[in-house]
């Protein structure tokens, strides 16, 4: 089957499949034990969700946007809605007035900026099939369709179905790290797990190269397309291509979203046109930009930007 046609602005069109959460983020220099009151050295209240953050960062990139999720009826809806309006994410939202909005917990060491992260999807976590049937249409338009694991599985699988049965691009982030069916991975033309989430599917530790890529020829066996193992301050790993190394751009402030910045980048430039390698370098920068500042969505740099630590446009 055929791909459906670029837009006519060139943007790339991107639809992403996820959750949004209310980040409520403090910072201390250590977690605290069980039973133990400590102070934090700081408090900030913003956008999150991986689906929601890699909306972001593919539209701060020039793409053309929209977010499919489940909200409810309330303060951090408004929040999701506007934050996707100043992103230039267009919403296509089902309310669900039962259920709060997503919110989550994220602690930041101080020390290091690595981070923490407890999620409550809300209204999310009843995201269904019959709800990705509803977007069909939307889905089906896409260049790229790409979502992750933080709503059920089972909404997740009936989109990458969609987007396969109408020739559009697949991306699966497999986080949370859980294992997964054949099935799913051979829906999936691109599959960005990080180190945790790799080991969850392949059970090897990526202590060496090697090992990366013995994960990544057990992930194309199990049905993959290209896996795209993402390895923190070392870079991406792609199968026929290699180790593609991180972009390095300044102090680490905080590792928050880094990986919705890889997708997003990656998003973006595939829904472009470009080939493999030159969207991962996109996603490496896009994330290189983002761990240098604070926040999730908020940390999502511009195609200005990025194309900044880039040699040639994408």
């Amino acid at each position: 089957m055929s791909k459906p046609e670029k837009s006519a602005d060139k943007r790339g069109r991107v639809v992403v499949l996820g959750v949004f959460v209310a980040d409520t983020t403090y910072r201390a220099d250590r977690l605290p034990r069980m039973g133990e009151t400590m102070l934090g050295t700081s408090f900030a209240l913003g956008p999150g969700g991986k689906g929601s953050n890699q909306a972001i960062a593919a539209a701060r990139l020039g793409g053309d946007v929209t977010m499919l999720t489940r909200l409810g009826r309330d303060d951090f809806a408004d929040m999701a809605i506007q934050t996707w309006a100043d992103a230039g994410v267009r919403p296509e939202v089902l309310y669900d007035s039962a259920n709060h909005t997503g919110a989550a917990f994220v602690f930041v060491d101080d020390n290091s900026g690595d981070n923490a992260i407890i999620i409550a999807p809300g209204a999310a976590a009843t995201l269904s099939s019959a709800d990705a049937d509803s977007w069909s249409s939307v889905i089906s338009e896409a260049d790229v369709f790409m979502t992750q694991l933080e709503q059920p599985e089972e909404a997740a699988m009936r989109g990458l179905q969609i987007a396969r049965q109408a020739g559009v691009t697949t991306i699966l982030n497999p986080a949370p790290a859980m294992d997964l069916t054949d099935e799913m991975l051979a829906l999936c033309d691109y599959i960005t797990p990080n180190e945790t989430e790799t080991h969850a599917l392949t059970g090897i530790s990526l202590t060496s190269l090697d090992q990366v890529e013995k994960a990544a020829r057990i992930l194309q066996e199990r049905g993959a397309g290209v896996p795209v193992i993402t390895l923190g301050e070392r870079g991406a790993y792609v199968p026929a291509i290699g180790l593609i190394p991180a972009t390095s751009v300044g102090t680490v402030v905080e590792t928050t979203g880094a990986g919705d910045a890889f997708n997003g980048g990656l998003a973006t430039a595939l829904a472009r046109g470009a080939e493999p390698k030159r969207a991962v370098q996109v996603g490496c920068a896009t994330a290189g930009i983002s761990v240098t500042r604070a926040g999730a969505a908020a940390s999502m740099p511009t195609l200005a930007e990025v194309q900044s630590h880039l040699t040639g446009d994408f």
